[in-house]
Protein backbone atom coordinates (compact mmCIF):
# COMPACT_ATOMS: atom_id res chain seq x y z
CA UNK A 1 0.00 0.00 0.00
CA UNK A 2 3.28 2.63 0.01
CA UNK A 3 2.34 2.39 -3.93
CA UNK A 4 0.95 5.74 -4.68
CA UNK A 5 0.15 6.39 -8.55
CA UNK A 6 1.94 9.49 -10.31
CA UNK A 7 -0.08 8.66 -13.47
CA UNK A 8 -3.39 7.46 -13.85
CA UNK A 9 -3.73 5.30 -17.45
CA UNK A 10 -7.23 4.60 -18.06
CA UNK A 11 -9.02 2.07 -20.70
CA UNK A 12 -12.72 3.63 -21.88
CA UNK A 13 -15.17 0.71 -23.22
CA UNK A 14 -16.24 -1.58 -20.08
CA UNK A 15 -13.90 0.76 -17.88
CA UNK A 16 -15.27 4.51 -17.92
CA UNK A 17 -18.35 3.25 -20.36
CA UNK A 18 -20.76 0.42 -20.03
CA UNK A 19 -21.26 -1.39 -23.54
CA UNK A 20 -24.40 1.19 -24.27
CA UNK A 21 -21.59 4.30 -24.06
CA UNK A 22 -23.03 5.28 -20.55
CA UNK A 23 -20.46 6.73 -17.87
CA UNK A 24 -21.69 6.51 -14.29
CA UNK A 25 -22.18 9.16 -12.10
CA UNK A 26 -19.81 7.76 -9.67
CA UNK A 27 -16.65 7.04 -12.09
CA UNK A 28 -16.67 10.68 -13.39
CA UNK A 29 -16.62 11.72 -9.49
CA UNK A 30 -13.86 9.37 -8.83
CA UNK A 31 -12.00 10.22 -11.92
CA UNK A 32 -12.44 14.08 -10.89
CA UNK A 33 -10.71 13.50 -7.62
CA UNK A 34 -7.96 12.25 -9.31
CA UNK A 35 -7.74 15.25 -11.30
CA UNK A 36 -8.02 17.17 -8.44
CA UNK A 37 -5.55 15.76 -6.90
CA UNK A 38 -2.98 16.93 -9.18
CA UNK A 39 -2.15 13.73 -10.88
CA UNK A 40 -2.03 12.99 -14.63
CA UNK A 41 -5.09 10.85 -16.15
CA UNK A 42 -4.47 9.50 -19.71
CA UNK A 43 -7.39 7.87 -21.48
CA UNK A 44 -5.50 4.95 -23.38
CA UNK A 45 -7.86 3.90 -25.49
CA UNK A 46 -7.97 1.78 -28.74
CA UNK A 47 -10.85 3.99 -29.81
CA UNK A 48 -9.67 6.98 -32.86
CA UNK A 49 -9.33 10.44 -31.55
CA UNK A 50 -12.77 10.80 -32.60
CA UNK A 51 -14.39 8.86 -30.31
CA UNK A 52 -12.02 9.25 -27.46
CA UNK A 53 -12.64 12.98 -27.62
CA UNK A 54 -16.28 13.18 -26.47
CA UNK A 55 -14.93 11.27 -23.03
CA UNK A 56 -12.11 13.55 -22.68
CA UNK A 57 -14.84 16.02 -22.63
CA UNK A 58 -17.42 14.72 -20.43
CA UNK A 59 -14.61 13.85 -17.62
CA UNK A 60 -13.47 18.03 -18.15
CA UNK A 61 -9.94 16.82 -17.90
CA UNK A 62 -7.43 19.55 -18.80
CA UNK A 63 -5.22 19.93 -21.29
CA UNK A 64 -3.16 16.43 -21.75
CA UNK A 65 -1.90 13.39 -23.13
CA UNK A 66 -4.45 10.52 -24.85
CA UNK A 67 -3.54 7.52 -26.16
CA UNK A 68 -5.69 6.01 -28.76
CA UNK A 69 -5.65 3.61 -31.67
CA UNK A 70 -4.00 1.19 -29.17
CA UNK A 71 -0.94 2.82 -28.70
CA UNK A 72 -0.48 3.88 -32.36
CA UNK A 73 -1.39 7.49 -32.03
CA UNK A 74 -0.59 10.31 -29.54
CA UNK A 75 -1.41 13.51 -29.05
CA UNK A 76 -2.20 16.28 -26.83
CA UNK A 77 -5.74 18.19 -26.40
CA UNK A 78 -6.83 21.01 -26.46
CA UNK A 79 -5.59 21.88 -29.26
CA UNK A 80 -5.38 18.80 -30.28
CA UNK A 81 -1.88 18.24 -31.49
CA UNK A 82 -1.06 14.45 -32.87
CA UNK A 83 2.45 14.29 -31.04
CA UNK A 84 3.51 10.52 -32.55
CA UNK A 85 2.21 8.33 -34.90
CA UNK A 86 3.47 4.44 -35.63
CA UNK A 87 2.56 3.77 -39.25
CA UNK A 88 2.69 0.36 -41.19
CA UNK A 89 1.53 -0.89 -44.94
CA UNK A 90 -1.53 -1.77 -45.27
CA UNK A 91 -1.20 -3.71 -48.39
CA UNK A 92 -1.06 -7.22 -47.69
CA UNK A 93 -3.48 -7.31 -44.88
CA UNK A 94 -5.93 -5.42 -46.83
CA UNK A 95 -5.34 -7.59 -50.10
CA UNK A 96 -6.45 -11.26 -48.06
CA UNK A 97 -9.15 -9.42 -46.35
CA UNK A 98 -10.57 -8.71 -50.07
CA UNK A 99 -9.59 -12.36 -50.53
CA UNK A 100 -11.37 -13.56 -47.40
CA UNK A 101 -13.69 -11.51 -46.40
CA UNK A 102 -14.67 -9.08 -49.08
CA UNK A 103 -18.06 -8.13 -48.43
CA UNK A 104 -17.26 -6.61 -44.30
CA UNK A 105 -16.81 -3.38 -43.22
CA UNK A 106 -13.22 -1.84 -43.36
CA UNK A 107 -11.65 1.55 -41.90
CA UNK A 108 -8.34 3.01 -42.46
CA UNK A 109 -6.99 5.82 -40.19
CA UNK A 110 -3.80 8.01 -40.69
CA UNK A 111 -3.28 10.74 -37.98
CA UNK A 112 -6.89 12.11 -37.55
CA UNK A 113 -8.39 11.11 -40.89
CA UNK A 114 -10.22 8.07 -41.51
CA UNK A 115 -11.38 6.01 -44.63
CA UNK A 116 -13.86 3.19 -44.72
CA UNK A 117 -14.86 1.34 -47.63
CA UNK A 118 -18.70 1.48 -46.75
CA UNK A 119 -21.28 2.23 -43.46
CA UNK A 120 -20.11 0.85 -40.45
CA UNK A 121 -23.37 0.14 -38.16
CA UNK A 122 -24.72 3.65 -36.60
CA UNK A 123 -23.02 5.33 -33.85
CA UNK A 124 -20.02 3.14 -34.34
CA UNK A 125 -17.86 5.57 -36.56
CA UNK A 126 -18.42 8.82 -34.35
CA UNK A 127 -16.60 11.71 -36.28
CA UNK A 128 -15.84 12.44 -40.31
CA UNK A 129 -15.40 9.54 -42.09
CA UNK A 130 -14.60 9.48 -46.18
CA UNK A 131 -15.05 6.48 -48.79
CA UNK A 132 -12.85 5.00 -50.74
CA UNK A 133 -12.13 1.01 -52.07
CA UNK A 134 -9.81 -0.93 -50.44
CA UNK A 135 -7.29 -0.67 -53.45
CA UNK A 136 -7.32 3.17 -52.91
CA UNK A 137 -7.20 2.25 -48.73
CA UNK A 138 -3.97 0.52 -50.19
CA UNK A 139 -1.88 3.65 -51.11
CA UNK A 140 -0.29 5.31 -48.56
CA UNK A 141 0.90 3.54 -44.70
CA UNK A 142 -1.37 3.85 -41.96
CA UNK A 143 -1.71 3.52 -37.74
CA UNK A 144 -4.90 1.16 -37.62
CA UNK A 145 -7.39 -0.92 -39.72
CA UNK A 146 -10.51 -2.12 -38.05
CA UNK A 147 -12.43 -4.70 -39.63
CA UNK A 148 -16.11 -5.13 -38.53
CA UNK A 149 -18.65 -8.12 -39.75
CA UNK A 150 -22.35 -6.84 -38.20
CA UNK A 151 -23.64 -9.60 -40.32
CA UNK A 152 -22.34 -12.52 -38.72
CA UNK A 153 -21.52 -13.80 -35.20
CA UNK A 154 -18.33 -14.03 -33.14
CA UNK A 155 -17.71 -17.42 -33.90
CA UNK A 156 -18.08 -16.48 -37.34
CA UNK A 157 -15.74 -13.72 -37.49
CA UNK A 158 -13.06 -15.28 -35.09
CA UNK A 159 -12.85 -18.29 -37.67
CA UNK A 160 -12.59 -15.10 -40.35
CA UNK A 161 -9.64 -13.63 -38.43
CA UNK A 162 -7.69 -16.99 -38.51
CA UNK A 163 -8.00 -17.54 -41.97
CA UNK A 164 -6.51 -14.14 -42.69
CA UNK A 165 -2.63 -15.64 -40.73
CA UNK A 166 -2.17 -12.07 -39.55
CA UNK A 167 2.07 -11.93 -39.25
CA UNK A 168 3.80 -8.54 -38.77
CA UNK A 169 1.65 -6.71 -37.07
CA UNK A 170 -0.12 -6.70 -33.53
CA UNK A 171 -3.77 -7.27 -33.33
CA UNK A 172 -6.70 -7.07 -30.94
CA UNK A 173 -9.77 -9.00 -31.19
CA UNK A 174 -12.44 -7.11 -29.26
CA UNK A 175 -16.67 -7.28 -29.01
CA UNK A 176 -18.97 -7.51 -31.08
CA UNK A 177 -16.96 -9.12 -34.58
CA UNK A 178 -14.89 -6.38 -34.39
CA UNK A 179 -10.92 -6.53 -35.02
CA UNK A 180 -8.30 -3.78 -34.27
CA UNK A 181 -4.64 -4.52 -36.67
CA UNK A 182 -2.12 -2.20 -35.62
CA UNK A 183 2.08 -2.01 -36.27
CA UNK A 184 3.96 -5.12 -35.32
CA UNK A 185 4.95 -4.57 -31.85
CA UNK A 186 2.41 -1.75 -31.01
CA UNK A 187 0.21 -1.67 -28.03
CA UNK A 188 -1.19 1.01 -25.24
CA UNK A 189 1.97 0.30 -23.33
CA UNK A 190 3.96 1.35 -26.12
CA UNK A 191 2.31 4.82 -26.15
CA UNK A 192 1.84 5.11 -22.65
CA UNK A 193 5.90 5.05 -22.40
CA UNK A 194 6.31 8.19 -24.65
CA UNK A 195 4.09 9.83 -22.25
CA UNK A 196 6.05 8.77 -18.92
CA UNK A 197 9.27 9.90 -21.19
CA UNK A 198 7.43 13.05 -21.73
CA UNK A 199 6.53 13.75 -18.19
CA UNK A 200 9.36 11.76 -16.79
CA UNK A 201 7.27 9.79 -14.71
CA UNK A 202 8.54 6.24 -14.10
CA UNK A 203 6.44 3.28 -15.06
CA UNK A 204 6.49 1.86 -11.84
CA UNK A 205 4.73 4.62 -10.85
CA UNK A 206 1.64 4.50 -13.04
CA UNK A 207 -1.65 2.96 -12.45
CA UNK A 208 -3.38 1.32 -15.40
CA UNK A 209 -6.94 0.02 -15.41
CA UNK A 210 -9.12 -1.82 -17.94
CA UNK A 211 -10.77 -5.31 -18.89
CA UNK A 212 -10.51 -5.94 -22.53
CA UNK A 213 -7.69 -8.35 -24.53
CA UNK A 214 -6.20 -4.69 -26.06
CA UNK A 215 -5.06 -3.86 -22.14
CA UNK A 216 -3.12 -7.12 -21.75
CA UNK A 217 0.26 -5.55 -22.40
CA UNK A 218 -0.68 -1.90 -20.39
CA UNK A 219 -1.61 -4.20 -17.50
CA UNK A 220 1.73 -6.13 -17.23
CA UNK A 221 3.70 -3.09 -17.76
CA UNK A 222 1.92 -0.75 -15.29
CA UNK A 223 3.78 -0.64 -11.59
CA UNK A 224 0.11 -1.52 -10.41
CA UNK A 225 -2.41 -2.95 -13.68
CA UNK A 226 -6.11 -3.80 -12.44
CA UNK A 227 -8.41 -5.72 -14.33
CA UNK A 228 -12.35 -5.46 -14.30
CA UNK A 229 -14.22 -7.76 -13.04
CA UNK A 230 -15.40 -8.23 -15.74
CA UNK A 231 -12.44 -9.23 -17.75
CA UNK A 232 -11.84 -12.76 -19.46
CA UNK A 233 -9.20 -14.81 -17.85
CA UNK A 234 -5.89 -13.47 -20.18
CA UNK A 235 -6.38 -10.05 -19.05
CA UNK A 236 -6.83 -11.07 -15.16
CA UNK A 237 -3.71 -13.19 -15.57
CA UNK A 238 -1.89 -10.41 -16.65
CA UNK A 239 -2.99 -7.80 -13.95
CA UNK A 240 -1.68 -6.82 -10.28
CA UNK A 241 -5.45 -7.13 -8.83
CA UNK A 242 -8.74 -7.63 -10.37
CA UNK A 243 -11.33 -5.42 -8.86
CA UNK A 244 -15.47 -5.83 -8.70
CA UNK A 245 -17.09 -5.59 -12.32
CA UNK A 246 -17.99 -2.58 -13.68
CA UNK A 247 -21.39 -2.31 -12.73
CA UNK A 248 -20.69 -3.38 -9.58
CA UNK A 249 -18.30 -0.12 -9.34
CA UNK A 250 -15.10 -1.91 -10.24
CA UNK A 251 -13.17 1.13 -11.59
CA UNK A 252 -14.60 3.55 -8.90
CA UNK A 253 -13.16 0.83 -5.82
CA UNK A 254 -9.98 1.26 -7.37
CA UNK A 255 -9.63 5.29 -7.63
CA UNK A 256 -10.83 5.52 -4.06
CA UNK A 257 -8.33 2.72 -2.83
CA UNK A 258 -5.86 5.84 -3.72
CA UNK A 259 -7.77 9.16 -4.55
Amino acid sequence: MSFQPQLVALDIDGTLVDWSGRMPDDVRAAVRRVVDAGVPVVLSTGRSWWSTRPIFEQLDLPDGWAICSNGAVGLRHAPTDVVFEERFDPTVTLQKVADVAPDICVAIERGLTRVANRPFPEGEMEGPLEFASLEEMSAAPVCRIVLRDPNNEQAIFEDMVRQLGLHGVSYFVGWSAWLDIAPFGVDKSHGLKRVCEDLGIDPSNVLAIGDGNNDIDMLAWAGRGVALGDAGPAVQASADHVTAKFLDGGTVEELRRWF
